[in-house]
């Protein structure tokens, strides 16, 4: 029993890593610019464009006000259409991905948005155009709070991971729910949640060390 416990839970976490990881670098990819698009159409921003700024803006709003397990069900001719199959870790990807591509943008949107305006009007000062500032001096700037946000989001989707293997995808979730709900097992139940706590303190704890390291203000 100890062994078999052994085996659902590294398998359990191995497709919990792999749900998640291709989730957040995806998310990640497109999230990021998404929030360097909302910071820069604002009405302050270097590249000032209302119908843009607020197009976007609508589209982050209604995708984050959905609820994941609303999402990834409403989701499932897509996610059939694009991986193939509306049941296992690659399926969970999609609405993962859908589900933390806005809430990233949204929080990587306040760390650019906190920039001290100071540095940019100097980068203009000295002739840097807005593409230069944009890599030079926002994102630079802002790096330090984007980890931190990055890091939010990442605890985000491993508990959406969990909800999301309660109902087919795989991982930890489906092993709680088969294994110690179903059967009323409360050492696997247990142990699973013993495994996310483990997860989710060694990505903050990652992530913070990274933000504090690159954070100039504490140097």
């Amino acid at each position: 029993m100890h062994d078999q416990l052994i085996d659902l839970l590294l398998t359990g976490t191995t497709d919990t890593l792999i749900m998640v990881g291709v989730s957040a670098i995806v998310a990640f990819l497109i999230g990021l610019p998404m929030a360097v698009v909302l910071v820069s159409t604002s009405e302050h921003g270097i590249y000032p464009s209302k119908p843009i700024n607020q197009a976007l803006g609508w589209v982050v709003n209604i995708t984050r006000s959905v609820p994941f397990l609303i999402l990834m069900v409403a989701l499932i001719p897509i996610t059939r259409w694009i991986v193939g199959t509306s049941y296992g870790v690659w399926a969970a990807v999609v609405p993962l991905t859908l589900a933390a591509t806005p809430f990233f943008a949204r929080i990587a949107e306040v760390s650019l948005r906190e920039v001290d305006q100071g540095l940019i009007e100097a980068a203009q000062a000295i002739g840097c155009n807005r593409k230069q500032i944009i890599w030079h001096v926002v994102l630079p700037e802002a790096l330090p709070g984007i980890v931190a946000g990055f890091t939010v989001t990442l605890v985000t989707m491993i508990n959406s991971s969990a909800i999301a293997g309660a109902i087919g995808a795989g991982g930890l979730g489906d092993i709680a729910y088969r294994y110690g709900y179903q059967r009323f097992d409360m050492q696997i139940m247990l142990a699973v949640i013993v495994v996310l706590v483990i997860l989710v303190m060694l990505v903050q704890a990652t992530g913070d060390t990274l933000s504090n390291q690159l954070d100039k203000r504490k140097i």
